[in-house]
Parts: C-alpha cells; structure tokens; sequence
C-alpha cells in the first residue's frame, strides 16, 4: 500500500496547473450515457474515482477510451450508442459515492435502470431519498432493495414527465441528477432549491451543448424544457477549485509564491477572502490565480474561524485544508461544520503531529502553535489526506502519511505537483503497514 514520505520545512515556489474538476468531471461521464452519439470531454483529470467511472460505463456497453498523449489532463472519447447494460453493479460502485449519478440518465433514455447504493469515504450520511423523491415526481417507479435501486417507468409511458421538485435540502449531486433526467422529460421541470456551485454550471453547459435547454443554472431555480433526443458534443471540464483551493492553502502554510494556472478565482471567493483575512496575497491574473504568502505561517499568519455551508458559502470540501492552516497560524480559530456529521476525522492525526485541537460537536476548537513535529499519520478520507500533506509539509522532519489512496481518488498526481513547486516529497511503494 502507496504512502507519502515528507520531509517538511521548504517553502513552495513556481508555477503549478489546476486540474480539471473531480466533481464536474463524473456526472459529465454520465452525461454521455444519454445520447447514442459520440461525446469527447477534454481536461478528464487522471483520478482513481474517474477511473472507476470509466469502468462502469465500459460495464454497461459504453466504449470509453481514455487519450494516452495529454501529459496532464487528458481527453476521454465516449459512445453510449451500443448500451445494452443499464446497471451500476455494486461491485463496480462500493468505493464511490458519484455512481448515483447514473441513475437519471440511464432511466431517462431507456425507461429502466438498476443501480446499486452507492459507497465512498466515510464522512458521513449522504441519503438517496431525494433522489428517488424526485424521480419519483417525474413519474418514475422506484423500489430499493438487496442493495440497489430499481427503476423504471410506469406501463405505456416513454418518458419521464416533468415535475416541479423542491429537495429538503441543498443537494448537489441530486441536483444533477435532476438535470440530466429533465433534460429528455416531457415538458417543463423545476427544481428549486438546486445547487449553485460551478460543478453544476458547466454541468448544464454541457447539455445546453448536447441539445438541453436549461436556464437558470448557478441559481437556485433552474428550469428545463425536455427535448426528445440529445446529440453528441465536445466539452471542456472546469478548473478544480477544491484542488486549487488545497494548494492555495498549502503555500499559505509553507511560505512563497506560487501561480495556479486554470484556477478560478473566482469560483473559490470564500476561501481567496479568508486567506486574504489571513495575511496572503491572493489575486487573479491573466490564466489564473497567483498567491504568495510569508513564512514562518506562525509569525505572519492570523487564525481564521469560518462555517462551511453550501456554494458560494466555504465548502466543507476545503475545511480540513483550512484547519490545518490554522493549526500552525497566530491565534485561536473556530472551525464550524454544518455539512456533515463525521468531517472532523483529521483531527486526530493533526494532533499527532502536534496541533492543538478541541471538538465539541460540530464545532472544532483550534489554537495555533509555533511549530508541528513529523510523525506516521494515516489519511481517513479525501479532504483529509490533503489537510496531512499541508501539515507535513510545514512540520519539522519527517511526515509518513498512510492509506494515501483516499488522496488518489481525488488529486491528480499531488505529490509530482508539489515537488515541481520545491517539495520534498514522494511516494513510497510497497511499506508493509
């Protein structure tokens, strides 16, 4: 099983590119499955979780081939033409949550699907009921059981119908569910209460390519007018802000200067205003985004206390980075999570490399200290292995990091990023755990 080995203490210089977006990039693969014409997305960043995505849709019939000549971020070539298979088995899906994803297109265009309940890391409970609550508006039969959701339409209907769909909550991944469901659903769909983060725009973008008509997307309100058939396209995935946002926080935490290029400033404005709070210097220029901070964090840098919520609230996807900026900053910080009940896992591990931190709750009591001390520390989920690799890289010695394949399934190759900024880091193949 991979680690990283850091040896921390460098502060990060040069230039670095922002991959495409995890999270626009797995509904889009999906987004294929509802067209029998080819569809060629660019910017696929190379993530464990694209590569089980990849998988799945090849499971069901999908010819999906990945262009070995991009250096960075390659090109993904796709045709759902030949589908024969509408079902996302469990053992293709247990390790990712985004499988849910396949469920509205695959039930839009063949009236029928069978997709297991999606796993992932454990952060918490990510219910399905809004997406089976509104699909079932839509006019589809739903049962789950052993395990999977099956769904289909009623006798003597083609289509979805479209239906006004109000969610109990913000939910993002539902909400692109919707989307690509309403997209070939007769007649109008509302959904209120939709998400608003970028992942959604350049989601709808998308299919705006492929034919959809979507209007209001990035709001809370987004209505589309179904069609009956979509056609292929050609797309771009956006930018990764989370991805952006964890390095921003890095060279935050080691000292330099350092440009983003393909970040979106701004897509990330709630972070960019609590580093600037901080003592950086964030701005965005011509391609992207350029941030320098002093060092030693612990001299320059003030604690920051901040909530997260939903887009374009401070997202809980860049909270553990965050805090691991403040474990080392001047002051006391109060880190607030309102997303998810289990996010605070890193906790633990950060205090093994010596931070001060207290949890009560949904709320983490953080005071910063002069200096963290390396230690063997072990990743718990994707945000998290990314907070220990920021706090390795400041803390004096060396930092052994575990279960790395967490941080694989979300980053792009990290630590070869990192180390072309001054890093010293790398990956450590084969040490028995």
């Amino acid at each position: 099983m991979d680690k990283l080995l850091i040896r921390g203490g460098r502060q990060l210089r040069g230039e670095v590119l922002i991959s495409g977006a995890k999270n626009a990039a797995l509904p889009e693969l999906c987004a294929a499955l509802l067209t029998d014409q080819p569809v060629t997305l660019h910017n696929v960043p190379r993530l464990q979780d694209v590569s089980t995505m990849l998988k799945l849709v090849r499971n069901m019939g999908v010819t999906a081939e990945r262009d070995q000549t991009g250096k960075e971020s390659g090109t993904v070539q796709l045709n759902a033409g030949d589908l024969t298979n509408p079902e996302a088995p469990y053992e293709l899906v247990k390790t990712m949550r985004a499988s849910v994803l396949a469920l509205g297109p695959l039930l839009a265009r063949f009236g029928h699907a069978k997709v297991s309940l999606p796993g992932g890391c454990a952060i918490g409970s990510r219910p399905v009921d809004q997406h089976i609550k509104g699909l079932q508006a839509m006019g589809a039969e739903i049962v789950v059981e052993h395990g999977y959701m099956i769904a289909s339409l009623p006798a003597g209907r083609t289509r979805l119908k479209g239906a006004r769909i109000l969610t109990d909550m913000v939910t993002v991944t539902g909400t692109e569910n919707f989307l690509m469901a309403a997209a070939l659903a007769e007649g109008e769909t509302l959904l209120e209460n939709a998400a608003q983060e970028p992942e959604i725009v350049d989601l709808a973008e998308m299919l705006i390519r492929m034919g959809a008509k979507i209007q209001g997307h990035g709001t809370s309100h987004i209505r589309i007018q179904g069609v009956e058939k979509l056609h292929g396209c050609e797309h771009a995935v956006v930018a990764d802000r989370i991805e952006a946002g964890t390095f921003l926080c890095a060279v935050a935490a080691t000292g330099g200067d350092v440009f983003l290029r393909h970040a979106r400033a701004d897509h990330m404005d709630a972070v960019i205003d609590k580093l600037r709070d901080a003592g950086c210097t964030v701005a965005p220029e011509e391609g992207g985004v350029r941030i320098s901070s002093k060092a030693p964090a612990s001299e320059h840098l003030k604690a920051q206390s901040f909530s997260t919520t939903e887009y374009p609230g401070f997202p809980t996807d860049m909270q553990a980075q965050f805090m691991a900026l403040n474990v080392i900053a001047r002051g006391a910080s109060m880190v607030t999570e309102t997303i998810f009940e289990n996010r605070f896992m890193h906790v633990n591990e950060m205090v093994r490399l010596g931070a001060t931190i207290h949890v009560e709750g949904k709320v983490a009591m953080v005071e910063g200290v002069p200096q963290l001390s390396g230690a063997t520390v072990m990743a718990t989920d994707l945000r998290a292995s990314a907070s220990l690799v920021i706090a390795g890289l400041v803390a004096e010695g060396e930092t052994l990091i575990d279960r790395i394949y967490h941080l694989d399934r979300g980053y792009d190759r990290m630590e070869a990023k990192l180390r072309g900024l001054g890093a010293d880091i790398e990956r450590v193949a084969g040490v028995a755990a």
